[in-house]
């Protein structure tokens, strides 16, 4: 077996498949690439066994076989080299990869491919077509707000849905609860279902390019097609909360407000909050908003008002600020309207402008009780 390709090129590629390594791999061959080499194509793998991703690279050779080479080590040396083309020579016999470059020679150990674990082969797959820019939109906005309890997996993934109607991304943890909406993209089935976070951050990081990104999934397993890598992952099972009876629906008090001068503001009243449970109060009258907080143990306090525009009753309700910075570092509109029905029940935040057509973002923070 025998291949050239550039060692830029190949870093690239290995870079990306890199992230899907674990760092305490219990299968000693997990800590290698597989590479799958088909003449002048090369699919290289790397796997977790949840997750699997897959690069195709254009390369000289007229070779066929597979091999499984150390990871870190070759990545290391990659990294060392400016571009240039590199040879890599498979001896069968001694099991040596000799990589040449135009500085010398390096010898490694690799291990048979057949060692490496097989892809799961989603069958009977059903499929969705989604834009590159859409998907990684609807990751960023939802991953933060997921979830970390060991005993609710289901609500440590995004949860997708598709129909006729558009296509719904949703996170939760019970404290904070995104959902990101998109009428223009449409599936013929009506189905769902949850996506860990890992391959999710994986996809989110590489979603770069203009293309559309395939998506087939099965009841276990899906699979994301796009550019010039496939990525496969095993989904939550379990079936995901009714989100939609934790969303309010009778809003009455409505305030708009700049979301850069409301992220300033609590911003720096955090810093005054009890570091437990990060309580900020809001308490809005007429057209002015009052956003203070006090630590009683080290008698610190902070005190801000700012103008808003405001429909509704006066009120005051208490928020952990770190869920509200979260959530209005993650909307991109200069205002935001904060919906409010009573002090005991969630808080809505939604962007005011800069959403595309056919596009919905709803975050949901609960309330914290405030001690008056």
């Amino acid at each position: 077996m025998k291949f050239i390709v550039s060692s830029t090129y190949l870093l690239k590629q290995l870079s990306v498949l890199g992230s899907v390594i674990a760092s305490n791999n219990t299968l000693h061959i997990l800590d290698n690439f597989l590479f799958e080499l088909n003449e002048n194509q090369l699919h290289v793998s790397a796997s977790d066994l949840e997750t699997t991703m897959t690069a195709t690279l254009e390369i000289e050779s007229t070779s066929v076989g597979s091999i499984a080479v150390p990871a870190k080590l070759l990545l290391e040396t990659l990294k060392s080299f400016p571009e240039q083309p590199l040879t890599f020579v498979v001896n069968e016999e001694t099991n040596d990869i000799e990589i040449s470059s135009s500085f010398g020679k390096y010898s490694l150990k690799y291990l048979p491919g057949d060692e490496f674990p097989k892809a799961e082969i989603i069958e009977e797959p059903l499929r969705a077509t989604i834009s590159s820019e859409i998907l990684a939109t609807a990751i960023s906005k939802t991953i933060f707000a997921t979830g970390n309890d060991d005993l609710r997996p289901v609500m440590s993934g995004v949860f997708f849905q598709f129909s006729p109607a558009g296509m719904v991304f949703v996170a939760t943890d019970a404290h904070k609860l995104v959902k990101y909406s998109r009428k223009d993209v449409v599936s013929e089935h009506e189905t769902s279902f949850i996506m860990p976070k890992k391959p999710l951050n994986i996809l989110k990081n590489n979603l770069v390019t203009e293309d559309e990104v395939v998506i087939e999934y099965n009841e276990s397993n899906a699979r994301f097609s796009f550019d010039n890598y496939t990525l496969i992952c095993r989904l939550i099972d379990g079936k995901y909360p009714n989100y939609e009876t934790v969303i309010p629906k009778e809003n009455p008090n409505k305030m708009v407000i700049t979301r850069s001068q409301f992220l300033g503001s609590v911003r720096r009243v955090a810093i005054y909050s009890n570091k437990t449970t990060h309580q900020i109060r809001l308490k809005v009258a007429g057209s002015e908003l009052n956003i203070s907080a006090e630590d009683l143990d080290y008698s610190n306090k902070a005190d801000e008002r700012l103008t808003c525009s405001y429909n509704g009753d006066d009120m005051q309700i208490g928020f952990n600020s770190k869920f509200l910075i979260e959530m209005l570092n993650n909307l991109q509109s200069d205002d935001i309207q904060l919906e409010m029905s009573l002090p005991n029940r969630a808080g809505i935040l939604t962007p005011v402008d800069g959403l595309d057509e056919g596009e919905e973002v709803l975050m949901l923070v609960m309330p914290v009780m405030l001690n008056n």
